[in-house]
């Protein structure tokens, strides 16, 4: 009865050790090839709002390129052209991205959390992206005013309308990703404390496991030695 007990326990054991589920996840978070599709919620998000920017950007760099005349049209001219080279950045990340998971040539996990969609590349390219706008937007505020000081422009309410723009998405563009690196964030402690959660509930059956083993032995044991000492009476 206590070696069964003890082979019932040992079963018990090998069976905790040799959980099917992190065996599973083990083996697919070992693939190269899933380490791109990671979190399709975040990717997905990042990825819309990439096209969003391309596409904004790239529609409001084209209309002020082809809005320019010779009277007045420095500040069309450049800022269009930055708009226009921000939406190129963009664009040109995301077929990065798109081309280096094709030829599957990077197999490092740190540089493909970097490049994959959602990952550490988007937020920052976005964050810079919003701060050049916001740049923008103040420089020709500030011209607008200087302007109002001086002489009344025929471009100032454009200018005016332009730069409030480009200030207000600029800096909602940086708020959303600072709201959004807080949520990761705070998504990742929570996620890490579910994990050593797991992992200390998991040691503790272990544990009391092992005791119940060891103490069936001696149980076993001293029934046995009983036995004995039984047999040499009689």
């Amino acid at each position: 009865m206590a070696f069964y007990q003890q082979h019932h326990n040992l079963r018990l054991l090998q069976s905790l050790r040799l959980d099917p589920v992190p065996i599973q996840r083990r083996v697919l978070d070992d693939q190269v090839e899933l380490w791109w599709f990671r979190e399709p919620r975040n990717s997905l998000l990042c990825y819309c709002t990439s096209v969003v920017l391309v596409l904004g950007l790239g529609f409001g760099g084209v209309g002020l390129l082809s809005t320019t005349t010779s009277l007045s049209g420095e500040w069309r001219l450049g800022v269009g052209t930055t708009l226009c080279l921000l939406a190129l950045a963009v664009l040109l990340k995301q077929l990065l991205s798109s081309a280096i998971q094709d030829m599957n040539c990077v197999r490092s996990r740190r540089r493909i959390e970097q490049l994959r969609s959602g990952g550490l590349a988007d937020p920052v390219l976005i964050l810079a992206v919003g701060l050049v706008l916001m740049l923008c937007g103040t420089v020709l505020l500030c011209v607008v005013t200087a302007g109002n000081q001086v002489t009344q422009g025929p471009d100032t309410w454009d200018m005016l309308v332009s730069g409030l723009v480009m200030l207000s998405a600029g800096g909602g563009m940086a708020l959303a990703v600072v709201g959004y690196s807080c949520l990761q964030y705070l998504r990742r402690r929570r996620e890490q404390r579910r994990r050593m959660m797991m992992r200390r509930s998991r040691a503790r059956r272990l544990q009391a496991d092992r005791v119940f083993i060891v103490s069936g032995g001696q149980s076993g044991q001293d029934s046995r030695d009983t036995a004995s000492s039984s047999t040499r009476l009689i």
